[in-house]
């Protein structure tokens, strides 16, 4: 189970969903916020998606729980992906959230502006430190105070080169770039000794690029939006300079994932990101590939990686505040972190659980040794998509980078229009 580039459902959708009769006054007051009593009675908790490959793991958490503590009950509801986002507002309009709830950041966002999500800094402070700073800051609200989910499970990936392209470019297969200025560098020079046939990249930028480049993206208020300014415009710059010079693939405007992927899998472009799940696809689908790969840690250039972080939220409204903090920690500590992280393919964000030998002793396997170095990576990572940014949003940044690509406008007015859309449809969120 990999977590997408972007939760599946959108912020936007849940926000525009989520109606006024929904809000409450933002500070989990429709409930107790107090976790501090008898931890009793019964809870639903909501899962994301998970049932059908991990029913014995939460069945058996669940009976755990409920013999530490007797006198509780929880039951547990399973939703497909399709439509979380669209079942979460429902259920918050009408007064029926479960107690406790697998959220993504984007999710939790209009939850806790509309006071649903209780604060854990407020009720829950006291198990801050057992997790990652950067994965605790995962369900932190621009221009609100508080943090509204406990953060569960992490993922990050590598990013995967060719071996072969790049010796054939005269590059140093044993030194792949890791900053975006050498790997435009090197971009450049792979297109121009393939005379254009051989892209580096088969993705335009995203916000997260924009982040791992160390723009700002957002300001502290929350209220607007920054990627535009002097260092958003250089990283542009650079792409379209890289577009020009065919060292971005020329469908790379239209690209997805798999797209980008199947381009890579051809041999078509000599970088592309990935997990380690990816290994046995080269093994299977190109074993000509596989003998070139070469693995390598995510470009950036602040020194942090991105992350995507899963989190498990409490209503502010359930009637039993104690007994769904005490669950929603249960689920999230490091021995059940640890234990889930063992049977899929994802990361604790538990303080300390990175350094288990599962994450940190290599075995000779170029699996174990994309586990091993995305854990290390984790440590100091980031979630470098603004929780605010919807898809919308998204679609507003991708249509302004295609207008610069294509010399339609300068990179700088391509920004500057996006940033006034996306503070448009932040305002209207």
């Amino acid at each position: 189970m990999r977590i997408s580039r972007r939760a599946v459902a959108a912020a936007a959708a849940l926000a525009v969903l989520l109606p006024l009769s929904a809000c409450g006054s933002g500070d989990g007051s429709g409930g107790s916020t107090d976790a501090s009593g008898k931890i009793e009675g019964d809870i639903t908790f909501q899962t994301w998606n998970l049932r059908a490959n991990f029913k014995p793991y939460f069945e058996g958490l669940i009976a755990d729980f409920e013999e530490k503590y007797p006198g509780t009950k929880v039951k547990w509801v399973d939703q497909p992906g399709e439509g979380y986002a669209d079942k979460i507002s429902a259920d918050a309009a009408g007064g029926t959230l479960p107690d406790v709830v697998n959220v993504s950041p984007d999710l939790v966002a209009p939850l806790a502006k509309a006071g649903l999500a209780l604060d854990l800094d407020k009720s829950a402070a006291k198990f801050r430190d057992e997790y990652l700073p950067g994965a605790w800051a995962g369900h932190q609200i621009p221009g609100m105070k508080g943090t509204y989910a406990f953060p569960w499970y992490l993922n990050t990936g590598p990013l995967f080169y060719n071996k072969r392209l790049f010796e054939q470019a005269g590059l140093d297969a044993s030194k792949p770039p890791k900053t975006y200025d050498e790997v435009f560098a090197s971009g450049l020079q792979l297109a121009q000794k393939s005379q254009g046939k051989v892209a580096t990249l088969a993705n335009v930028p995203t916000v997260e690029d924009f982040g791992r480049y160390g723009v700002p993206l957002m300001n502290q208020e929350g209220t607007g939006f920054t990627f535009n300014d002097a260092k958003g415009v250089e990283l542009l710059t650079h792409y379209k300079e890289l577009y020009d010079a065919k060292a971005l693939d020329p469908q790379a405007l239209t690209a997805t994932p798999e797209s980008a992927g199947k381009k890579f899998l051809t041999e078509a472009v000599a970088m592309n990101p990935g997990s380690a799940l990816d290994l046995d696809k080269f093994k299977k689908d190109a074993p000509n590939l596989y003998k070139n790969i070469g693995i390598t840690d995510q470009i950036t250039s602040t020194g942090k990686v991105n992350m995507y972080v899963m989190g498990v939220m409490v209503n502010a409204n359930t009637k039993r505040t104690p007994a769904a903090v005490a669950f929603a920690h249960w689920v999230t500590d490091a021995r059940h972190q640890m234990e889930f992280a063992k049977q899929v393919a994802i990361f604790p964000s538990t303080q300390g659980s990175l350094d288990d030998p599962y994450f940190t002793k290599q075995d000779g396997t170029d699996e174990t040794r994309v586990r091993v170095a995305a854990a290390e990576s984790l440590k100091t990572a980031e979630n470098y998509t603004p929780v605010l940014f919807s898809e919308q949003m998204k679609v507003e940044l991708r249509n302004a980078v295609a207008r610069a690509l294509q010399g339609k406008e300068s990179p700088k007015e391509a920004l500057d229009n996006a940033v006034k859309a996306c503070d448009r449809l932040l305002q209207q969120s």
